[in-house]
């Protein structure tokens, strides 16, 4: 208990300096995070808590409980960036401990259960995602805690979370954990064991915490929701490219990898092995293993087979692909000279959890003990951190945000960490392995939070805000083209006109009356040349829009491309 004690508190530390720390500092993005920051606004500002409002209009895209956990929080400390992404962090926080106990319930070991957890909360893109106002992690820990409750027969724990999860983003909180469930129970013959009672009750929970809202939703505006929401925003999401342009089936296989990053070399290795080992007989998949495997397969299966594809739609994977590697790792340090990492009484936790997992550690603890199971990915993850700090140097000009002396900081910490782990390769003391890697994907996660992403504020699209309301005479009409098109209606706290395309551009900037738009150099340019008109510049900013940053970014940054002035214009 004193050991479990322990490894609880310790994930706690690590996912607080991961999740919560500098977590308002942000500006709030120019992406759909703005949808919930602002709706969440309206929605203390209106009073209106049924239905969701988004720049003064309805918003019936997505259910409405991240709507009410933030408004809630608005209440309490004001519409503020840390307000709009507490929920985020604590759902994340939630599946570091929820995918700790898993891993302690099959694995029947403190240490790979630990290292669950502990990956879990140094993985970038649990990281990501818990940082931005997005109900996708609040529901990849609905969907994770269903899926374990039924597993572990807690039937009221289970419709509730099912319940949570639909009315947090809809029917996918019932269809990923039927797909993880339904082969599971078949193989394990669970279904001739499962009583109507039980059912019932999850049932009814599910109803009673799910399907109110939905209800009131009907009354109040009849069947266009229906189809907006569950026609339109769901299936059609799924199986046309309205929303989403059609990717290829395995554009989740990168996602997932990067999502584990910087744990994701170990993965790798670990998954060849594993693979090696099942097509040359020398291991066997025990009940546990089987379990891993759908739980991970199942949703990335669905996800992949859909034409709509999001990166953060597949974060119900990583816990079991944590848990897997956790074990595999946890097992190899096990196996290691002179190792201490493994918990002392794991005997007796084994025998208290009925683990049945002899015949796999067998075969992977003489891996471990050749190191060349550990050895390899140490020393690749150590190169990484040397390719990302040359990256970081090449492209810290575009990071107009960040205090250089923390970009130079996070450029010294991130050697400090190849160091380290390069030193465990080179030692072989596999016993700080997990230790150490935690420690330096903490610092790579900060060290990104803090010298690239977040730094002095005001920042541009507050710049903008201020523009604004400094030169905004008698409440004109402001539009955003290609730029702050979200955000800005968060910090000006007012309505925008929405600019979709080029055409409305040109017909705003047209406009008998005194308008206010936000717009691109290179695009007011092209604006000017087209309409003949010559706008007045009231104000620019300098812009980079780190949601956009990709791969592409790093490897060849351009600040002259990349950093963007935006200006404030009028029409008269």
């Amino acid at each position: 208990m004193l050991a479990v004690s322990r490894s609880a508190r310790s994930l706690l530390l690590i996912a607080c300096l991961t999740f919560f720390l500098g977590l308002g500092r942000q500006a709030i993005t120019d992406a759909d995070e703005a949808y919930y920051a602002e709706a969440s606004r309206e929605m203390v500002e209106s009073g209106d808590w049924l239905t969701p409002h988004f720049n003064y209009v309805d918003r019936w895209q997505k259910p409405v409980l991240y709507y009410w956990l933030t408004a809630a929080a608005y209440l309490i400390t004001g519409p503020t960036e840390f307000a709009a992404r507490l929920w985020s962090a604590l759902a994340g926080l939630g599946l570091v401990l929820l995918t700790w106990y898993a891993g302690l319930r099959l694995t029947a070991r403190d240490d790979a259960a630990w290292l669950a957890g502990a990956i879990t909360a140094t993985s970038y893109g649990y990281f990501a995602m818990a940082r931005m106002a997005l109900p996708d992690l609040p529901l990849a820990f609905c969907i994770t805690l269903g899926i374990w409750m039924a597993l572990e027969r807690r039937w009221a724990w289970a419709g509730a979370a099912a319940g949570l999860g639909f009315l947090m983003k809809g029917p996918v909180a019932l269809v990923v954990p039927g797909l993880v469930l339904l082969p599971i129970w078949w193989r394990e013959g669970t279904f001739k064991t499962l009583r109507v009672r039980d059912i019932i009750v999850a049932a009814a929970l599910f109803a009673i915490i799910g399907l109110p809202w939905y209800g009131a939703m009907l009354l109040q505006h009849g069947a266009a929701y229906f189809e907006s929401f569950f026609i339109g925003d769901n299936l059609e999401r799924f199986a046309t490219d309205r929303f989403n342009e059609p990717r290829w089936f395995w554009f989740y296989i990168p996602i997932v990898i990067g999502g584990l990053f910087p744990w994701a070399v170990y993965l790798l290795c670990a998954s060849f092995r594993g693979a090696r080992g099942i097509v040359t007989r020398t291991r066997t998949l025990t009940r546990e293993d089987w379990r891993l495997l759908l739980w991970a397969a199942m949703p990335l299966l669905f996800f992949s087979v859909a034409v709509g594809k999001q990166p953060r739609y597949i974060l119900p994977v990583l816990p079991p692909l944590a848990i897997m590697l956790a074990r595999s790792m946890a097992k190899q340090v096990e196996a290691a000279p002179g190792s201490g990492f493994r918990a002392a009484d794991s005997g007796r936790q084994e025998a208290a959890f009925g683990n049945q997992d002899s015949e796999g550690r067998s075969g992977e603890a003489q891996v471990g003990t050749r190191g060349s199971g550990l050895a390899v990915p140490t020393w690749l993850t150590a190169a990484l951190y040397i390719i990302l700090t040359v990256l970081l140097v090449r492209a810290m000009p575009l990071f107009i945000s960040a205090y250089p002396a923390v970009s130079w900081m996070t450029v010294g910490a991130l050697i400090g960490c190849a160091a380290a782990l390069a030193w465990v390769a080179s030692t072989r003391r596999w016993q700080q392995l997990p230790f150490v890697m935690t420690a330096c994907a903490v610092i790579l996660l900060l060290g990104v939070q803090f010298g690239v992403l977040s730094g002095a504020r005001p920042e541009p699209v507050e710049q903008m805000a201020a523009l604004v309301q400094q030169h905004r005479r008698a409440g004109e009409p402001v539009g955003a083209y290609e730029v702050f098109v979200r955000n800005l209606v968060f910090y000006t706290r007012s309505a925008q006109v929405e600019l979709f395309n080029e055409a409305r551009a040109l017909d705003f900037i047209k406009s008998p009356e005194r308008v206010l738009m936000a717009v691109s150099a290179s695009d007011l340019t092209r604006l000017e040349t087209i309409s003949g008109l010559t706008l007045q510049r009231l104000g620019e900013v300098r812009y980079l829009d780190t949601a956009s940053i990709r791969l592409r970014t790093l490897l060849n940054p351009i600040p002259e491309q990349d950093i963007e002035t935006v200006y404030l214009v009028s029409n008269r």
